[in-house]
């Protein structure tokens, strides 16, 4: 089994889009790419932490490539707006992506150029790509949050409109 680290706006998205793939195995939200040890929900919330809200998604590349991860992760969020996702705002929802090999380093590179290359977004691509250092697992609360929460108002208004856009022509 292989694993990517993403970070496109609330985790609670992420998590919830890359679930409804086949081949993705898990996905834990959590932080990375700060420095401080051991962050809480509060702590990242905070914006003094330098992490980032991700998912760490676990997949068979047996079933499912990198490649088509990274489709994914570009078509769940914006990737042009830095340190914000819609009403989101601040550094912990920047679009990241945390390489954990040279090829993913290679190929999340290659795709974010191609993406803007072919202009389909009007502005320019924010998204970092750094090498994945430490991962901490969120609070367990938010593991599974929006199929734990489906009635919720952020569910209903964010993360279903979400999954509506992504998913409307795909088989899964």
């Amino acid at each position: 089994m292989n694993f990517a680290i993403f970070g496109a706006g609330c985790f609670w998205c992420v998590e919830a889009i890359f679930l409804q793939l086949n081949g993705v195995l898990d996905v834990i939200p959590g932080y990375t790419g700060g420095v401080t040890k051991n962050p809480t929900y509060e702590d990242i919330c905070s914006g003094k932490t330098s992490h980032a809200e991700v998912c760490k998604i676990t997949y068979d590349p047996k079933i499912i490539d990198y490649v088509t991860l990274l489709k994914y992760f570009f078509e769940a969020h914006d990737p042009t707006t830095l340190d914000r996702q819609g009403n989101d705002i601040g550094s912990q929802y920047r679009s990241a992506i945390f390489y954990i090999n040279e090829e993913q380093r290679e190929l999340a590179n290659r795709f974010k150029d191609k993406i803007d290359i072919s202009k389909i977004f009007e502005d320019p691509i924010v998204t970092e790509i750094k090498p994945f250092n430490i991962f901490y697992e969120a609070e367990k609360y938010h593991k599974n949050y929006y199929n734990n929460n489906k009635e919720q108002t952020y569910c209903k208004l964010i993360i279903q409109p979400k999954l509506d856009k992504i998913f409307k022509n795909s088989t899964k």
